[in-house]
Parts: structure tokens; C-alpha cells; sequence
């Protein structure tokens, strides 16, 4: 009885499928390019760095690449428990490093543009120029901000003489791209260029809202930050969802302005400043290493998928909402 009514669903199921794609037959046409294309430019490399994780790809198999020798497993197992691989050296300092670089960039980001978004979205003298000239960081790109800041960190560069001559808020001029103080070097930079997109992307959110409702709250003696808590954030929960998903993401796989203030990505960060694409890219170019190096991208991507599973878990309810 159990299998006729499941043969039964699956009929219909089946039936249903087919009548959508006979009413859609042109929508789907239109989408046949966009998955091809997505088929070429994402999953085909995908499938070749999982490839290339199963062999023993280095300088001296390069050269023949499709006959490199398989080893199945071993660089996975090589990479997660053998000291001697040269990908994995580095790797402890560059997973504490991009775990704090993440939590901190994220966080400061999404704060920093909903805070400026929010004064941005009150009406005053000249609004449009300052919401344009708010876009500059964020429209220099990633190469020219880290060659920038490099310059601006530098032991008698701007950022020192600010700080101790004009501000005097320190009695010396410290190394910041040295040390720990380098984790902060590659922190503020990336939050300087990230927060204007947060920025307008929050903007245009805030603007949807109906003024009604905030009217209504404050007739009920709602004060502003009753109105934000009860208000605002919530109907902004969606927007917010999808910022931290990309906003984390981006930032474990960040590698322009590290690499650029470092030496256009030949130079060592130091146990601070090595980042996990960084390290990566590295090690894995710096020793041939191209198998571990696969085999490590594999990994990363593994445990980004989980994130974003859990991620969706978090917010299914306001994501299936819209």
C-alpha cells in the first residue's frame, strides 16, 4: 500500500514537472546559456582542482600533466598530518589569522554601512554629494588600496605622523607592518574599501520601508532606538542575511590587498599578516606543490559549504519569506 501511494506521488510529481517545463518551455531556453556558461567558467575548473588533488602534480610531472601519477587520497592525508608538506607549513598562523580578519572585517563592515547608511537616508543640504563622494573607496580597487596603505604604514608614513605628531595619542612611531600590529594593517584597509557598498546596499533597503509605520510607532511614544531594535532591524533582517553570507565569504578568500602591500604576493606577511589565500598561493607556487595545493582548496571549499548550510538553517525563515 506504502509503495502504490509513493509510485503514486512520484507520478504525479513527474506530471507536474512536465506540465511547468510545457508552460516554460521559453524561460527555460533562455536559461540554457547562463548554465552552460556557469557549466564552463565554475564547474569544469572545479572539477579539474579536484582532479588535479588526486595526483602527484609537481615540477616534475607538470610537463605531463594528463599522465601525472595517481595517488588518490595521499595528498589529503599528507596535507592534514604530515609536518613536512610544505603547503601545510604556515598554515596554523594563516587559519588564526583569516579567522580573526573575517570576524572582525564582517562585523565592522555591516555595522559601519547600516550606521552610515541610516545618516545617509535622513534628509539635509547636499545629500546626493555625500552619498557619491561616500562611493570613493569602495570604486578604487583592491590593487591601488593595498599599494596605498602599504606606503601609508610605514614607519615615517602618514598614518604615524597623524598619530604621533598631530594627534600625540603615541610617544613613538610603531612598526605596523611587523609583528601584531600587521593583522591591524590589513584589517582597517579592507574595511576602508568594503563599507560604501554596505553602505548603498543598506541605503536602498532603509528606503522601502514604509514612513508609516515608524509615524505609528512614534504616536505610540516609540523613542529612536526602540524604532531601530523593533523596526528597522527586523525588516532589514533579510538584506542583512544575504550581506553576511557574501560579506564572510569574501573575506576568507580576500587575497588582493595583502598580496599588494606585501610585495605583490612574493613578499612574506609575517605570522600576522598571512592570510589563507595568501599562504595558499604561496606554498603551493613557491614548492610545486600543485596537489596538496588542490587538495587544500578542496578542503577550504568543503568547509565553506558547510557554512553556508549552516547559514541557511539560520535565516531559512526570513529568506523563504521574501
Amino acid at each position: 500500500m506504502q509503495s502504490e501511494t509513493a509510485a503514486k506521488r512520484k507520478t504525479r510529481g513527474f506530471a507536474y514537472f512536465q506540465k511547468g517545463f510545457r508552460t516554460h518551455r521559453f524561460a527555460y531556453a533562455l536559461i540554457v546559456p547562463t548554465l552552460l556558461f556557469m557549466l564552463l567558467v565554475h564547474f569544469l575548473p572545479m572539477a579539474q582542482g579536484i582532479i588535479m588533488s588526486t595526483l602527484k602534480l609537481n615540477q616534475f610531472t607538470l610537463a605531463r600533466y594528463l599522465h601525472a601519477p595517481f595517488i588518490g587520497l595521499d595528498n589529503y592525508k599528507s596535507l592534514l598530518f604530515d609536518g613536512s608538506n610544505p603547503v601545510r607549513q604556515g598554515m596554523g598562523f594563516a587559519v588564526r589569522n583569516t579567522v580573526i580578519y573575517t570576524i572582525v572585517v564582517t562585523f565592522l563592515v555591516l555595522a559601519w554601512g547600516l550606521a552610515v547608511a541610516m545618516l545617509m537616508n535622513r534628509p539635509f543640504p547636499g545629500r546626493g554629494i555625500a552619498r557619491t563622494a561616500m562611493l570613493l573607496p569602495w570604486v578604487v580597487p583592491s590593487y591601488v588600496v593595498g599599494v596605498l596603505w602599504g606606503f601609508m604604514w610605514q614607519q615615517d608614513g602618514i598614518i604615524n605622523y597623524l598619530l604621533v605628531d598631530v594627534l600625540h595619542l603615541m610617544g613613538e612611531k610603531p612598526f605596523w607592518l611587523i609583528g601584531h600590529n600587521t593583522i591591524w594593517a590589513i584589517i582597517i584597509p579592507t574595511i576602508w574599501r568594503g563599507w560604501p557598498f554596505l553602505m548603498i546596499v543598506f541605503l536602498a533597503a532603509l528606503q522601502t520601508i514604509p514612513e508609516d509605520i515608524y509615524e505609528a510607532a512614534r504616536i505610540d511614544g516609540a523613542h529612536k532606538l526602540r524604532q531601530f531594535v523593533h523596526i528597522t532591524l527586523p525588516l532589514l533582517k533579510p538584506v542583512f542575511a544575504v550581506q553576511l553570507l557574501f560579506q564572510f565569504i569574501n573575506n576568507v578568500y580576500s587575497y588582493n590587498i595583502v598580496s599588494t602591500m606585501f610585495g605583490n604576493g612574493a613578499g612574506y606577511p609575517g605570522e600576522w599578516g598571512d592570510l589563507l589565500m595568501t599562504a595558499l598561493t604561496r606554498q603551493s607556487f613557491g614548492y610545486w606543490a600543485f596537489g596538496s595545493g588542490s587538495a587544500a582548496s578542496f578542503l577550504l571549499m568543503v568547509v565553506m559549504l558547510v557554512f553556508v548550510g549552516i547559514w541557511y538553517r539560520m535565516f531559512r525563515s526570513e529568506l523563504n519569506a521574501q
